[in-house]
């Protein structure tokens, strides 16, 4: 399962047929490996926000009623942070610390615990963390990381 956060229309679609080409989504038939989830930066931060917590309920489909194991991929785990921080901000919440929704911890911890192992299978994800002004302590990433078993940061 891919949830593209925020994405970009051109990377989206480039993902899609490259998914195509290799045979992963198959259009002749029902043989397709792979659920794509987006929800695009011009949209509004209500459907950014949706579209982490779709496709970890796609996942979640997948492992409890298939009894399959899932890779989720989020790209990118922040984006759902930021719209969540826009959804915020629009009700009239008083902002936290860097001006983050006060909610951070809830949100971020009522995902991350969702993904995990059952009788019926597991979910195992990937997720991209943009740190902004690559401070690791900035509020987002930081709540994130705290419920990830396993980080490796990329330098530009």
């Amino acid at each position: 399962v891919f949830a593209g956060v925020g994405e970009r229309t051109r990377e989206g679609n480039d993902l899609y047929h490259e998914m195509i080409e290799s045979g992963v989504i198959s259009l002749k038939d029902d043989t397709s490996k792979v659920s794509l989830v987006y929800g695009q930066m011009n949209e509004p931060p209500g459907a950014r926000a949706r579209v982490a917590l779709t496709g970890l309920t796609v996942a979640e489909y997948f492992r409890d009623e298939e009894g399959q194991d899932v890779l989720l991929f989020i790209d990118n785990i922040f984006r759902f942070t930021q719209a969540g921080s826009e959804v915020s901000a629009l009700l009239g919440r008083i902002p936290s610390a860097v001006g983050y929704q006060p909610t951070l911890a809830t949100d971020m911890g009522t995902m991350q615990e969702r993904i995990t192992t059952t009788k019926k299978g597991s979910i195992t994800s990937v997720q991209a963390i943009y740190v902004p002004a690559d401070d690791l302590t900035d509020p987002a990433p930081a709540t994130t990381f705290a419920h990830l078993d396993a980080t490796t940061v990329l330098s530009r």
